[in-house]
């Protein structure tokens, strides 16, 4: 999840032991006022951004311009994505579009092979999708799945999920692998190979393997009830073709471009200018959503007075997942701006570890306390580059592997990604924390406890 960075910090005086002290306290107290007195998480996370910054002695008013920063810059990116997701699902779904993909699914996959299946959806899909892209396109083929298999949701979604969330942080193009390998001058080709050596068993031990555990641990979680049998049905349904190129065409955009910024190289280029704009998340959502009321509206036999009606009812339920998700946005920038980045990064400084060791040990304390993977990565891969330039080839591509592997470990209250999870499968903070964090700190420590051995043979 990426944040805008406000161009002047907030003002603190705060010693770095208060500075952690402030942290644990303002997370604390989110985390209580959501389980033990049930207030809104929109209103937790504002509280608990007030208690941070009064703690690291942070002005009020400076606080409301870095919340309202956080926010908007998140709701700007996410939300915009999350509603034109919610948008493509909703035509997905009245047109019967998301039947026929749930139905190839359970026609060509056992029920004991279903979370195979999401893993290895995922993935492929996961390859050029950033993650919110790639949750708003899924999860609403999970729920229909879970319902028509009479799967577990949990048993789905973790692999879905491990899916996505293993592609963004080990694999180029996502942002914080290609900021990795920037700053590293590492070798994009041999970053991308080892980084999909790396993936597939960190992918098979954190989804499918893992979704037996979180299964029991979160217990059965109800599914969005399915549409009332009075609704309209279509006049006929769209090919599993027409479905199939809708849904992968971000995917396809998304490519070009990453394959744009390595082939061509040239921002003043007229091929990779156009291919960065296509290519961009928004844009290539949009071009899906407006495929879509062809391909999956109008083929369903649908007119556009009703096609608008359907744009109109998808965006009502996903308000409180945008207010939600942009308040955490807004928390996470209150850290960011009181200098937490900043003490992680001078206590990193006093150590004497390995590089790749280093690398990952940074990134993990900056994603515990800014919540960002992005911003994590950056400021890891900032910290460590003096030491990539004595590094081999495979031993700096790894060295950018181990950063990404940091900066997903445990996402929790103060990651805007947790509560998009939470709300899209209907969770609690505790469902989340023990299926959704945990899967995050697996896909860590996996994918390290592989970079290190992998680094004494290569």
């Amino acid at each position: 999840m990426t944040t805008q960075l406000l161009a002047a910090p907030l003002p603190h005086t705060s010693s770095d032991g208060v500075l952690l002290l402030a942290v644990l306290l303002g997370i604390g107290v989110i985390v209580l006022l959501i389980t033990r007195f049930k207030l809104h998480p929109f209103l937790a996370l504002i509280l608990g951004s007030g208690v941070l910054a009064a703690v690291a002695g942070a002005p009020f008013d400076k606080l409301l311009a870095s919340f309202s920063t956080g926010f908007g810059s998140t709701v700007a990116s996410v939300g915009l994505l999350i509603g034109l997701g919610a948008m493509l699902g909703k035509l997905l779904a009245d047109s019967g579009g998301a039947d026929i993909v749930a139905d190839t699914v359970l026609r060509r996959s056992s029920k004991r092979m279903l979370p195979w299946s999401m893993a290895l959806i995922a993935a492929v899909l996961g390859l050029p999708l950033f993650f919110e892209v790639g949750v708003v396109l899924l999860i609403p083929i999970v729920i229909l799945v879970a319902r028509r298999g009479n799967v577990p949701l949990i048993r789905l979604g973790i692999p879905a999920l491990a899916g996505l969330s293993v592609l963004h942080g080990l694999v180029p193009p996502h942002p914080g692998p290609l900021v990795a390998v920037d700053a590293l001058k590492a070798d994009l080709g041999v970053t991308l190979a080892l980084g999909l050596l790396i993936a597939v068993p960190t992918l098979i031990v954190a989804g499918p393997l893992f979704a037996r555990f979180a299964e029991r641990w979160v217990g059965p979680l109800e599914l969005p009830p399915a549409p009332p049998a009075t609704e309209e049905k279509p006049e006929r349904a769209p090919s599993f073709t027409a479905v199939l190129a809708t849904i992968l065409l971000p995917v396809v955009l998304m490519l070009g471009k990453a394959l744009a910024d390595v082939v061509i190289d040239d921002p003043k280029a007229m091929p990779q200018r156009i291919a960065d704009f296509v290519g961009s998340p928004l844009i290539a959502l949009l071009a899906a959503t407006l495929l879509g009321m062809l391909t999956l509206g109008r083929a369903a036999g649908f007119t556009k007075a009703r096609i608008s009606t359907t744009m109109e009812k998808s965006l009502a339920p996903i308000a409180g997942i945008v207010f939600i998700v942009g308040a955490g946005g807004g928390f996470k920038q209150t850290l960011i701006d009181v200098g937490v980045g900043d003490a992680v990064s001078s206590w990193s400084a006093k150590w004497s570890i390995s590089a790749l060791l280093l690398g990952w040990l940074i990134a993990v304390l900056i994603r515990l306390a800014t919540g960002s993977a992005t911003v994590a990565t950056i400021t890891a891969a900032g910290i460590v580059a003096p030491l990539a330039a004595d590094l081999s080839t495979t031993h700096a591509a790894l060295l950018v592997l181990a950063i990404g592997a940091g900066s997903l470990f445990l996402s929790h209250v103060n990651d805007a990604g947790f509560w998009l999870v939470k709300e899209y499968f209907g969770m609690t903070v505790g469902q989340t924390l023990k299926s959704w964090s945990v899967m995050e700190t697996l896909i860590s420590v996996t994918a390290i406890a592989l970079i290190l051995p992998l680094s004494l043979i290569i």
